[in-house]
């Protein structure tokens, strides 16, 4: 196909969505190359998939600007060739690490391996060949995911153009003589809208995103990976600690200086069931959590997981509760984990040695954050697909403290899809709790009694038995949805490796919302909704209940507007608070490359809980956002949280402050780049500054040099001082057999 460098879409005939396409692709003719440059003898004869869709902001209608793929393979890969048709000058493409191409044009393939649209591996490439590849699982995407694979792109005079290589051994499919693979191919073009073409049209009246997809046949006696890979690792590191911890003034005391060897090891035992895992890991060249503003908030604060080791099958051990939550792991020795995805089924199970044991405390009204020892975790999961959008599945979990006390969970769970847009979704959990035997490790958590007085917060080794449950029945179509939930969690309801900040409640929630889409000149989709909610404890006393009328309005210019009031009446500490309420309006841009970026607004009527005793307050709260790219390689992002509350008789403060924080980010080349993170949180009046320098071969084989700095004292008289510094240095190189 050739096109006008403007890249217009040929107007050859009627446009006619394809539901379901097929492809039926043949070895390669000769060699590929992977350089972006789609002229090798091997591209001979490649099958080609076109007449894409325009699937957002139209239905499946012609797309303004055409693309093709081109599908081959060898004995030991597939290849890939998109070509992009478009106006160059119009191209939104930036060197960035890989993973970060979301605001870029972007293209790549959604791929099926055992065709039962349950999961789905997700590879794309921006126009100048930079990677971003994820999984998705029901519906959301583990963006942790990374596998080894090539691409290599480049801007043209008529669009741009991909080249991808994606090894059989760095994917799992099904052990037989021809595959049959589920897939679409999809791009991204972000102009005055979000533009979303898919090679399968999309029927939004099927709220099974998978099962849109098209087919690939043809890839014949071919093997996934069984090679064994070693990812050995070399941490050189230097720290220094305040020399009383409780006095910010203290300064720093010696450095300590040392040097650790890491090993970890994946073996694939077949072509889908796998087993990894890792001895002495160190993630030095992890991020720090963004500060959460949580000065009025009783409960613990939930982080992502970003460790490797731990975001890769993290999707395998997610239910409605959060029973398992890697973080829990927090200072591993030693880990191993088995994942297997099979024909009808997933089975995934690890086990740790943490040596500071993290544990949450949930009671009625608030949650407690405690540090303790030694511990072993063992986390099993299976879940059987039974059908189209349909599973069971069973969860177990063991924590064990070397100083004694358990925590221990089983889950049954399961979804059913009734009708085509009706779906039923349940949980039942059991979980057994043995204390330590030691007061002191909850002397700060208050002499208090729950479940009717029959236990103490004290760990006196007190045993225990707990249960939650969870239903739901769910309606998904193309012009209304539906969501009826009901929660349950029993006052002696803990998960050990999990994230359960809250038990002693009984909760009805209902949420239902229209889809208009209009699709006019400036307004492209407006959606109305709405949600009502009571919560009781398990005594029946009402502890809350709000209603909360919402619009969505989704404008050209990739322009989203959000408005939302919320009315409670809660009971909180045995007072009753009727007056809550909270006014948010929300609006984000991404029409610039340049400059994207978005607002949060809230006036709010609330609570004051850490007074005693607690009073309603007046106050707002400001959340900011931005992307701005000044040149192709470099990349500025500033975020602002600002959160304040007065009390509404005399207007005296009862608490304000913020938090500023600033990523910046130059790429040298696609493997080379220098990240700055800048973070003051006024709250704690502290200064955090964390340069790392990073060269990434592949996502497995990564050079590390950086330092962290922390700083206290800037709202105090005098000058501030130095709180803690690291410098590190790591080397970790991926060896496959």
């Amino acid at each position: 196909m050739v096109l006008p460098a403007s890249g217009a879409a040929t107007e050859a005939g009627p446009f006619g969505p394809r539901f379901h396409p097929e492809l039926v692709v043949s070895p390669a003719a000769g060699e590929i190359e992977i350089d972006g440059e789609i002229d090798d003898p091997g591209w001979a004869g490649a099958a080609v998939a076109d007449g894409f869709s325009e699937t957002d902001p139209g239905d499946n209608v012609r797309p303004p600007v055409d693309t093709e793929v081109l599908v081959t393979y060898d004995e030991k890969s597939l290849y890939l060739a998109f070509l992009a048709y478009d106006d160059p000058a119009e191209v939104r493409a930036t060197y960035r690490n890989r993973d970060e191409i979301w605001g870029d044009d972007y293209i790549g393939i959604i791929l099926d391996t055992f065709g039962e649209s349950v999961w789905a591996y997700e590879l794309f490439v921006n126009p100048l060949g930079i990677q971003g590849d994820l999984r998705t699982v029901g519906g959301e995407e583990d963006m942790g995911f990374d596998i080894v694979w090539e691409s290599r792109g480049r801007i043209t005079d008529t669009g741009y153009q991909v080249e991808v290589r994606v090894p059989f051994a760095s994917l799992r499919f099904p052990n037989r003589p021809e595959q049959e693979w589920r897939a679409t191919f999809w791009r991204n073009r972000p102009r005055a809208d979000r533009c979303r073409y898919s090679w399968a049209a999309m029927d939004r009246d099927e709220p099974c995103w998978l099962c849109n997809f098209g087919t690939i046949r043809g890839v014949r006696e071919v093997r996934a990976g069984t090679s064994l890979e070693l990812l050995p690792s070399l941490v050189g590191f230097r720290t220094s600690d305040l020399r009383d911890p409780a006095d910010a003034y203290s300064g720093l005391g010696d450095s300590d200086h040392d040097v650790q060897v890491s090993l970890g090891a994946r073996y694939a035992l077949s072509s889908n069931l796998s087993i990894e895992a890792t001895a002495n890991p160190d993630y030095s060249q992890i991020e720090s959590d963004a500060a959460q503003i949580d000065v009025n908030n009783p409960f613990a604060l939930f982080y992502p997981e970003r460790r490797p080791f731990f975001q890769e099958g993290s999707d395998l051990f997610e239910t409605w509760f959060t029973n398992v939550y890697t973080r829990s792991i927090n200072d591993p020795s030693v880990a191993v984990k088995l994942t297997g995805r099979m024909s009808g089924g997933s089975l995934a199970y690890f086990g740790a040695r943490d040596e500071h044991s993290p544990m949450i405390l949930p009671f009625e009204e608030r949650s407690v954050f405690l540090s303790t020892g030694k511990s072993t975790s063992n986390v099993a999961r299976y879940r059987k697909e039974i059908g189209s959008d349909s599973h069971l599945g069973a969860l177990a979990t063991d924590r064990r403290w070397d100083d004694g006390g358990s925590g221990s969970v089983v889950s049954v769970d399961g979804a059913v899809r009734l009708r085509r847009n009706l779906r039923l979704e349940m949980q039942a959990v059991a979980s057994h709790t043995e204390e330590p035997d030691d007061t002191s490790l909850t002397s700060g958590v208050g002499p208090e009694r729950f479940d009717g007085d029959e236990h103490t917060t004290a760990f006196d080794g007190e045993t225990y038995w707990g249960h939650a449950f969870y239903g739901s029945l769910e309606r998904d179509g193309r012009h209304w949805a539906l969501d009826l939930d009901y929660w349950e969690e029993s006052p002696t309801f803990r998960a050990a490796n999990g994230f359960i900040t809250r038990n002693d409640e009984r909760k009805v929630i209902g949420w239902t919302g229209v889809f208009l889409r209009p699709n006019r000149r400036i307004v492209r989709k407006v959606t109305p909704q709405v949600v009502v909610a009571r919560l009781w404890n398990t005594r029946g006393v009402r502890k809350d209940e709000w209603i909360q009328p919402e619009v969505y309005f989704e404008l050209t210019g990739q322009t989203q507007i959000t408005a939302m009031h919320i009315w409670s009446r809660e009971r909180y500490r045995g007072l009753d608070f009727n007056d809550i309420r909270r006014l948010t309006v929300n609006v984000h841009n991404n029409y610039l490359e340049k400059l994207r970026g978005g607002i949060t607004v809230s006036h709010v009527n609330h609570i004051a809980r850490f007074l005693d005793p607690p009073e309603m307050g007046k106050g707002t709260q400001v959340e900011v956002s931005a992307t701005l790219k000044p040149h192709r390689r470099l990349v500025i992002e500033p975020t602002y949280g600002h959160s304040s509350l007065y009390r509404r008789d005399d207007k005296s403060e009862i608490f304000n402050g913020y938090v500023l924080r600033v990523r910046n980010s130059l790429q040298f080349t696609r493997e080379a780049s220098l990240r700055l993170v800048v973070q003051y949180d006024r709250f704690d009046d502290a200064l955090s500054v964390e340069p790392l320098f990073s060269y990434r071969a592949n996502p497995f084989t990564i050079l590390y040099a950086g330092w962290t700095q922390q700083h206290f004292g800037f709202e105090q008289p005098g000058d501030p001082v130095e709180t803690d510094r690291q410098i590190f240095l790591k080397f970790q190189y991926l060896v496959q057999i």
